[in-house]
């Protein structure tokens, strides 16, 4: 089916007012996008990881966005005209342009578009490959199948490509591992590729399990990787050969004070998930915890461990 995505350039202060109107009329949806709500999570005493400069600002600007179906939309478009005219000559405060622009746009490609532009990733002798793909692996290439969904995690991101690097450079047949915030589930499933024993997987977030569950029975793995619903350990009491967690600076530096109660006596942990800036708070968490840092990897604004306890 196809929609209307309508946006309205206003400011912050008459955002709402827009959203009234435009749910007023029957938007299938609304979207805000204000530039200061970056800028009140930056002053907000909350530690964000990453988040570009140049999008911290207070120019009072914002968009609001709703979606109409084509039918009935010319009569649909001069009323919101009328409306946004009437906004204009009775707001006691600054409203902006209201400019309205419009986009047609079809609602199997807002969740399906992307897979055209998601190709095999490649990191080391692992290949992440879409699951909708048809792919011929090399010799003594680990191929995981991967329909990310709406979780986290589809390998391109430098994070992910890390942990995948220095989880080759172990001895993973044979070891119990444990992944931490498992997002769509990739390393849980490359480590059950290189051979692990046994893996859970663990995130907090529903969305990230039901596609971590579904990702491990596409490979195969429903009997080697547990996929659970829990906050980062809380759902676990075993001891660990690996673990894995490619999360937040914030989340690891609080991960670093229990971690070494869930790992085997030599145990080996790979983070990731580190901006650049925050590498220093992170790396002094797990000194204080008695971890042994054996190797830094680096991709560009991002920095990736492999610890020893």
């Amino acid at each position: 089916m196809k929609y209307y995505e309508l946006t309205v350039d206003t400011t912050s202060e008459a955002s709402e007012l827009v959203a009234d109107i435009l749910t007023d009329l029957g938007s299938n949806g609304i979207g805000i996008y204000d530039n200061r709500d970056l800028l009140g999570l930056s002053e907000s005493g909350v530690v964000w990881d990453y988040i570009e400069e140049h999008l911290i600002q207070d120019d009072g600007k914002a968009q609001v966005k709703g979606y109409f179906e084509v039918d009935g939309y010319d009569e649909l478009k001069k009323q919101l005209l009328e409306r946004l005219d009437f906004l204009k000559e009775n707001c006691p405060f600054d409203y902006g342009t209201l400019t309205l622009s419009e986009t047609l746009v079809n609602d199997d490609d807002w969740v399906n578009s992307w897979k055209q532009y998601y190709k095999p990733i490649h990191a080391g002798r692992v290949t992440i490959v879409p699951e909708w793909t048809e792919y011929a692996p090399a010799e003594g290439e680990y191929v995981v199948k991967i329909d990310p969904g709406m979780a986290f995690g589809t390998g391109e991101h430098e994070s992910t490509k890390m942990c995948l690097m220095l989880l080759q450079e172990m001895g993973v047949e044979g070891e119990s591992v444990i992944d931490v915030g498992t997002g769509s589930g990739i390393l849980a499933l490359a480590a059950a590729k290189l051979g692990a024993q046994s893996v859970e997987a663990y995130d907090v977030d529903d969305n990230a399990v039901k596609s971590a569950k579904e990702n491990s029975a596409l490979n195969g793995f429903t009997d080697k990787i547990y996929v659970a619903n829990a906050n980062l350990l809380d759902k676990t009491s075993g001891k660990f050969d690996i673990v894995l967690a490619n999360i937040t600076a914030d989340v690891l530096i609080t991960l670093s004070q229990s971690l070494g109660d869930y790992m085997k006596d030599g145990g080996t942990v790979i983070i990731s998930g580190i901006i650049l800036k925050r590498e220093n708070e992170v790396v002094k968490a797990f000194e204080k915890a008695s971890f042994k840092i054996e190797k830094r990897m680096n991709m560009g604004e991002w920095v990736a461990f492999k610890l020893i306890k």
